[in-house]
Parts: structure tokens; sequence; C-alpha cells
């Protein structure tokens, strides 16, 4: 069972999500305490892979009040995600693609443990942004229509 502690909506309105991954991640205890108190903004963050190893960058959590100064963690350190050795090959191989990223599509709790859903994403144009909004308000006044048929 998982329980979602924060969500990226503007990844899906701004990539095209085509693979989905899930990763532990890797924090230090007044981080956890903050991530329990949904202290955490994933708005702007992303994975990237560094001499073999996979870092979240960007993803801001806030310190955490009670602790001392000595025991507090940097608010936008790179945490470390851990993923199994062949899916950091599959990832970098997906990044080789020109204009291809990682962002992060949530946080969430799973077994007490904090996991990343990461998505392998192309970003989308102002063209397509608008043709999903079109979409999107068509989908809207058809279940209107559908929902005021059924009433009569």
């Amino acid at each position: 069972m998982s329980a979602d502690i924060a969500n990226n909506r503007k990844a899906r309105r701004d990539f095209h999500i085509s693979e989905t991954y899930e990763a532990g991640l890797e924090l230090k205890g007044t981080e956890v305490k903050s991530i329990r108190e949904g202290k955490v903004n994933i708005a702007d963050a992303f994975a990237r892979i560094d001499r073999g190893q996979m870092f979240l960058y960007g993803c801001h959590i806030q310190p955490w009040e009670t602790a001392g100064k000595w025991f507090q963690h940097d608010i936008r350190r790179p945490r470390r995600l851990l993923l199994h050795k062949q899916e950091i090959h599959k990832l970098e191989h997906a990044m080789e693609v020109k204009g291809s990223t990682l962002p992060c599509l949530r946080m969430y709790w799973k077994n007490g443990r904090v996991k990343v859903e990461l998505g392998v994403g192309k970003g989308k144009t102002h063209t397509d942004q608008r043709h999903d909004l079109k979409k999107k308000v068509e989908l809207r006044e058809a279940q209107r229509e559908v929902a005021r048929f059924n009433r009569q």
C-alpha cells in the first residue's frame, strides 16, 4: 500500500512520459521527519546519472524545525536514488535520445520507506500542450452532455 507524499502535476503537462520507474531514496533522519510532516516540494525535481549512480536534483525538503543546527540537512542537496544496476543502464541508454529527461512524477510511502516515481520523458511543444488542453475540454463537455441527458 502506498500513500502519496507529493505529486508533480507539471511533469505530465510538460513531458510525454513513455516509461516509469520506482526508486528508493537515500535520506538523512531530519529529511525523513520533514517528509512525514509533508514539507517537501518536487515541482522542479529531476534525476541525472553521475559516475554510474543516479541522483535526484531540485527536490526541496524543508529543514526540520526542532533539530539543532549541527543535525540539519541541506535543503536542495542531491539525493542518491536506489536502483538496480540494470535499471540504471536502461535509463542511461534512454537518456542518450536527444531531448529526453527524467522528471520526478511523485513521491510516496511504500512499506514505511520513501519511494520516488521517475518518468522517461520528452519535452512537449507549446502546440502539444494546447492540443492536450483541447482534448481535455472536449472530454469534459462530452461528459457534461451525457450527464445532462441521463438526468432527463
